[in-house]
């Protein structure tokens, strides 16, 4: 048997056909024109929350379209987006913050002053109100705060202290409101 790519799911048609396809591609034309007014990144993290359910928490490969398209309709409501095929999606409210420079303004090797600016970032964004909070260039903090060049053991340990103190942060600071994180 011939192993499916890693972003591939096996998606059983209404006529019986098993076809592999990505399920990125398969999100875009679930999508459709709705799906052109979205950031490419942020389908593809979409899809890619739908490929964990499936493979990782489901344990399955094969999956039927009709099964997808209404994890992702699940996914998209999440975000804040109204699902419905006559209207196109709402335009998401995302503020992006950058992790590297977060890290570059607290000096290197202090990760205790790291954590308190992450906070107050945080905080600041949450006072706009965003349905989305995206936090990018988190492999380069990490690299930034430990002063490695190549990604190690010890990395990984804080890049998920990192993606737990921003969910536990969000949580504790926003307990009512709908707002997704982004960590990438």
């Amino acid at each position: 048997m011939i192993q499916l790519k890693a972003d591939c799911l096996v998606f059983q048609t209404a006529n019986g056909e098993n076809i592999p396809c990505s399920v990125e591609l398969v999100t875009i034309e679930l999508m459709g024109e709705s799906g052109m007014q979205l950031d490419p990144e942020l389908i593809r993290h979409m899809s890619a929350a739908v490929l964990h359910y499936f493979r990782n928490e489901l344990g399955r490969t094969f999956v039927s379209v009709g099964e997808f398209s209404l994890a992702l309709e699940r996914v998209l409501r999440h975000f804040g987006f109204t699902v419905s095929p006559d209207l196109p999606a709402e335009p998401l409210r995302v503020l992006e913050s950058d992790l590297r420079r977060i890290a570059c303004a607290s000096g290197k090797g202090f990760e205790l002053m790291f954590f308190s600016s992450l906070r107050s970032e945080l905080q600041k964004k949450l006072n706009e109100s965003p349905q989305l909070l995206r936090f990018n260039g988190l492999r380069g903090c990490v690299k930034q705060l430990i002063g490695a060049r190549r990604w190690s053991a010890r990395c990984q340990r804080l890049s998920d202290q990192i993606v737990e103190y921003l969910r536990e942060c969000l949580s504790l600071q926003n307990p009512s409101a709908r707002c997704g994180l982004m960590v990438c």
